[in-house]
């Protein structure tokens, strides 16, 4: 893993702007680091070396001929078929890194190259000769990146692998984005489609190639490999097969491995077929020791024991929470979505200290598979129920998850705010497009509100991995959300996936397949991940509500009165409400003023 900076102009670039941009990413990539200088622009990396750790993975890596420059962040699960094909072609390799396969690949198939890579990728490539730069992310949004513009004569285009390297860029100001921030307290997503916190930050779509001008920045050509990365993506085999081609191939490595084990189905499959494949690993599990939030512990210390594995407890306090909250949000720069992100965190840190550098994890096993019993049994009785169906599904799915819904909006933002993002229209209409674009494709309505929730969950997962395992320094690897398991997960019926009414009806396909390997305790366990009591422990800090300059702005005092009187018993809102004060006080407002209510909170838990 990486990070990766690229400042895009065919007039003069002062280095020490890209050199800021990459110092921001020094978390991603502490082993390594380089620079180059083209006439299209200059593009810098920083290195987190996994495979070929010498210098024959340096980076940025350049063809022979100086044609091309790549900057590239991730792992190909095919480099060794992609290898063989570019190899017919007549390509000889100096290295076992697969940056350079997938430099190889592009230089030789530009934008057709989407349809080959597997694997999980964000990259910026310079071409000289043709004066352009493509820019991509893997179909299933494992890997970020973000782009702006910079106005102007000396105009520009800024990447980078995450939001804060990119508003290093002296040219760039930090402004919020009204539309997304009424969006995140709907869904707690810092994201939605390209839209950020930022104005003008937007991020690519997963699956998103665009090759632009190096000039003039306008976009010549745009693919994408979501559609060839996924329902028509299937390769033979049974369910359990598939699965472990996938966690095979995503055991290549150079440096130490673990895996994150809960103890539920998803997590203990990739436990299982990782150990029988090594014959030893170490997992690590994370959680609270508080009574009615430990079954991860219990759970993870049954299969640890059952697989022979060596297990580590990684203990979340109130104390840890707190701490670490405010300094996550403060380094990343961008409100946290759910609060187990600082379980991810720590868990993390915790097997990063003892010698790991990559660690497997158990996501997109619930959304490609139908894992959440609440929404599938939602989604089948609106799909039973409700008049118009298929033109509302959108809003169905905004409501129905909604941290604040449409009703506590208006009586918790200020008068004018939601005037100035239009009530949620832009956030209601990518709902609605979204999902006609799915069922479109989808075989029946209930394939078509599965897939919809791996659009709209998935990628915030991911993008919730990646962010709490960089800031450690570890690369978080996702077999489940792999493009052919995604592809065969498709071609399922979905009576192979989710059943209502049924003791065991979420991920049926994955409970049959893995079930005379696990513990029947782990086959028939429900949902379940890392768990913590934030609702309790949130409390301490509801006093920035009052406090927050940036807070009152946007919410109403008598809003912000109702959920000071009972901060844990309206968790809903004060989650939300709490991460945007801390956000905006960090951009724009007091720094001191979080210090102070943070460190009271911490001298009380």
């Amino acid at each position: 893993m990486c990070g990766v900076v690229g400042v895009i102009s065919e007039l003069p670039i002062p280095e020490r702007d890209v050199l800021a941009m990459r110092h921001a990413l020094a978390h991603r990539g502490p082993d390594d680091s380089g620079l180059v200088r083209t006439v299209c622009g200059t593009v810098g990396h920083t290195r987190l070396s996994i495979l070929d750790v010498g210098s024959n993975g340096h980076q940025p890596m350049m063809t022979d001929d100086g044609r091309f420059t790549l900057v590239y962040n991730g792992e190909l699960y095919n480099d060794a078929e992609i290898r063989d094909e570019l190899a017919a072609l007549g390509v000889v390799f100096k290295t076992k890194c697969d940056t350079e396969t997938v430099l190889q690949a592009l230089a030789h198939w530009g934008m057709g190259a989407r349809h080959k890579l597997r694997g999980m990728y964000a990259f910026g490539l310079i071409d000289t000769k043709d004066r352009v730069c493509l820019l991509a992310r893997d179909a299933m949004g494992i890997k970020p990146m973000y782009t702006a513009r910079v106005a102007g004569v000396a105009g520009a285009m800024v990447f980078a692998s995450e939001i804060r390297a990119v508003l290093e860029h002296p040219k760039i100001e930090a402004r919020p984005d009204q539309v997304t921030m009424s969006a995140y307290l709907s869904t707690i997503r810092p994201e939605f489609g390209t839209r950020t916190m930022f104005e003008g930050v937007t991020g690519l779509a997963p699956g998103e190639w665009s090759l632009y001008s190096t000039s003039d920045f306008s976009v010549l050509d745009h693919g994408s490999c979501w559609d060839t990365d996924s329902g028509s993506v299937v390769e033979s085999g049974d369910t359990r097969s598939v699965i472990e081609d996938s966690v095979v191939r995503h055991l290549r490595t150079d440096v130490p491995m673990c895996a994150l084990l809960s103890g539920g189905l998803d997590s203990s499959i990739i436990a299982k077929v990782a150990m029988d494949q090594l014959g030893e690993l170490n997992t690590f599990c994370a959680g609270a020791r508080v009574a009615g939030f430990d079954d991860d512990f219990v759970m993870a210390r049954e299969v640890s024991e059952y697989l022979g594995t060596r297990h580590t407890e990684v203990v979340v306090d109130s104390g840890m929470f707190v701490q670490r909250w405010r300094s996550m949000i403060d380094t990343i720069g961008v409100p946290m979505s759910t609060p187990n992100e600082v379980a991810i965190y720590e868990v993390c840190a915790a097997l990063r200290s003892e010698g790991f550098k990559v660690a497997l994890s158990g996501e997109g096993a619930d959304e490609l598979f139908g894992g959440y019993e609440m929404p599938m049994v939602q989604a089948r009785a609106f799909v039973d129920s409700v008049v118009g169906g298929d033109s509302v599904a959108g809003a169905f799915h905004l409501q129905s998850n909604a941290w604040v819904n449409d009703q506590a909006k208006p009586m918790l933002m200020r008068s004018g705010w939601l005037e100035r993002v239009q009530a949620d229209g832009e956030l209601r209409g990518w709902y609605q497009s979204s999902f006609d674009a799915l069922r479109e494709r989808a075989a029946d309505s209930m394939q078509a509100h599965l897939a919809f929730h791996r659009r709209m969950n998935l990628p915030n997962l991911l993008r919730r991995l990646d962010t709490a395992s960089m800031l450690s320094s570890v690369e978080g690897r996702t077999p489940f959300a792999d493009r052919v398991v995604a592809g065969y997960a498709e071609s399922l019926p979905m009576g192979r996936k989710f059943v209502s009414g049924n003791e065991c009806g979420t991920k049926i396909a994955l409970r049959e397949a893995f079930a005379d390997v696990l513990p029947a305790s782990v086959v028939s366990r429900p949902k379940a991940s890392f768990p913590l009591p934030f609702q309790e422990w949130i409390g301490g800090v509801g006093g920035l509500l009052e406090r927050s300059g940036f807070a009152r702005e946007f919410f109403k005092d008598e809003a912000v009165e109702a959920v000071l009187g009972d901060v844990s018993g309206h968790w809903n809102l004060a989650w939300p409400m709490l991460n945007l004060a801390i956000w905006g006080e960090r951009w724009w407002g007091d720094g001191d003023v979080v210090d102070e209510v943070f460190d009271l909170a911490l001298v009380g838990s």
